[in-house]
């Protein structure tokens, strides 16, 4: 349940009515995050059009494995969860999104822990870390495409979660071990606590 009010269908009036509506003529219905953002349009706009430059600025699978594994280090359920799926459907398989980052190749490995070192303490992000991806193959502008990612992830889940905000009920329809595997914080909307 989110600790602030959040705009019910039928209060959606302006640009609020206009992200529901986008919403759910793309998804099939108004996802939680949506609802989050509503009450400030220009915020979750900007936020739509920063986080489509930095996925487009780069190779989608490896700003999906950057974002899962900033997702997953930041304890949000509802960026694991969806991230999750993306990398299982498009990219890989449940099996191996369970086992993340279990089975990666030695570059996605260094993609997935300098994303988690941007989460956990940016700071701690040394020449080596980026002189290791640059070896791999990456270069200077596929590196700093999965910063990004990450960094980005640490506003979009942080607000999320610190309004409570549940990843949304359509996700307990996974299969139950990726689900159980990508809820690492906050329950699914709707999920019996155990």
């Amino acid at each position: 349940m989110a600790f602030i009010d959040l705009i019910a269908d039928e209060a959606a009036t302006g640009p609020a009515a206009t992200i529901y509506a986008e919403a759910r003529a793309a998804m099939g219905y108004v996802p939680n995050y949506a609802r989050a953002f509503a009450s400030q349009p220009d915020v979750y706009l900007a936020w739509q059009q920063l986080n489509r430059t930095i996925r487009s600025a780069g190779d989608l699978r490896r700003f999906e494995l950057a974002t899962l594994a900033a997702a997953r280090k930041l304890r949000s359920s509802y960026c694991a969860l969806a991230h999750g799926k993306i990398l299982a459907e498009k990219f890989s398989d449940n099996e191996s999104v369970r086992a993340f980052p279990r089975g990666l190749s030695p570059v996605d490995v260094a993609v997935v822990e300098l994303a988690e070192k941007v989460v956990v303490d940016a700071t701690s992000v040394t020449a080596a870390d980026v002189d290791r991806l640059r070896t791999l193959g990456l270069s200077d502008d596929e590196i700093l495409v999965v910063v990004l990612a990450a960094a980005a992830r640490c506003f979009f889940s942080k607000t999320l979660d610190a309004l409570g905000i549940q990843p949304d009920s359509a996700y307990g329809t996974l299969d139950p071990e990726l689900r159980s595997a990508l809820t690492v914080g906050r329950p699914i909307e709707g999920a019996v606590s155990a």
